[in-house]
């Protein structure tokens, strides 16, 4: 029988989200026999992990999902659930809407189609303030909404994704009996990895053009981010061919940069995290600025 729906080297990304899975539990189970300082040194690495798998192992799999078996992939959506802290099913329609807005502007009556869009909470037609957007992102979904718009369409997914969500709820309950300074103490640090993840979104798309598809996203071509991020960095090839597996982005960015060039797609120098110190970045700022 075959196992993965596109190629093994998805191996990787699997084994990687069981690592992930396997260190949360590590940090509560290991607590107790642990100096504070070293907890606190692996909170900002757990911080950093949750960004890693929202925007790399949970975003290929919303894509391109990584088994030929249905249940396969639901149950790797459960264990994804469980080492992001959320449900893979609600993400994966949140996700499917950016796509389908691509970082949009307000329309007339101030709203955008993609709910992660930088310019839905602007001003002027700007983006948001980087501040705000990373810091205040994790607040604005609306998990009821969400359930209800899979819901129309997909009611087995929508109660799977209600699943999901009463798992992970059910598994920090354990963790709570099990060891509650330990739970306690990881919550600021739960909050800081999905700042970290809207970061990387934003960067993702400042500077980018929501009305031309081939710009729409921004890409760090860094081989050693592209290689421990799944092909994260070739973030505008992604937007323009949604479907190419992760392992054929460079290949389709090759086929594609002299169009890119063309058409003004923006890339930037670092990783999409510290896009804020992309000398790109600050580039177009002063050219706006000028």
């Amino acid at each position: 029988m075959k196992i993965f729906a596109h190629t093994r080297w998805d191996l990787a990304p699997v084994l990687a989200a069981v690592a992930h899975l396997a260190f949360d539990v590590y940090l509560i189970v290991g607590f107790e026999s642990r100096p504070l300082w070293l907890s606190a040194v692996l909170g900002c690495l757990y911080a950093v992990s949750i960004s890693w798998n929202i925007n790399s192992i949970s975003h290929n799999f919303i894509h391109t999902p990584y088994f030929k078996p249905r249940w396969m992939n639901y149950g790797f959506s459960l264990l994804e659930s469980v080492a992001i802290g959320f449900s893979q099913t609600y993400y994966h329609w949140v996700h499917m809407r950016h796509h389908s807005g691509n970082s949009d502007r307000p329309d007339e009556k101030g709203d955008t189609v993609d709910l992660l869009s930088i310019y839905r909470h602007g001003h002027d037609g700007q983006p948001e303030n980087v501040w705000s957007y990373t810091l205040l992102s994790f607040f604005r979904d609306s998990i009821g909404d969400i359930h209800k718009a899979i819901a129309r369409n997909r009611p087995f997914d929508a109660a799977w994704g209600r699943f999901e969500l009463y798992f992970f709820l059910g598994l920090a309950a354990l963790a709570l009996i099990y060891d509650w300074k330990a739970v306690l103490f990881f919550v600021p640090f739960y909050y800081i990895g999905n700042c970290l993840s809207s970061l990387n979104g934003y960067y993702e798309h400042l500077n980018g053009d929501p009305d031309e598809p081939i710009a729409w996203g921004v890409s760090s071509h860094q081989p050693f981010y592209n290689w421990l991020w799944f092909g994260n960095g070739y973030h505008a090839e992604h937007h323009y061919r949604p479907r190419t597996h992760w392992t054929k982005l460079p290949a389709l960015h090759e086929q594609i940069k002299d169009e890119q060039e063309k058409n003004g797609t923006h890339v930037i120098s670092t990783c999409h995290a510290l896009g804020f110190m992309a000398k790109e970045n600050r580039q177009s700022e002063l050219s706006h600025e000028s």
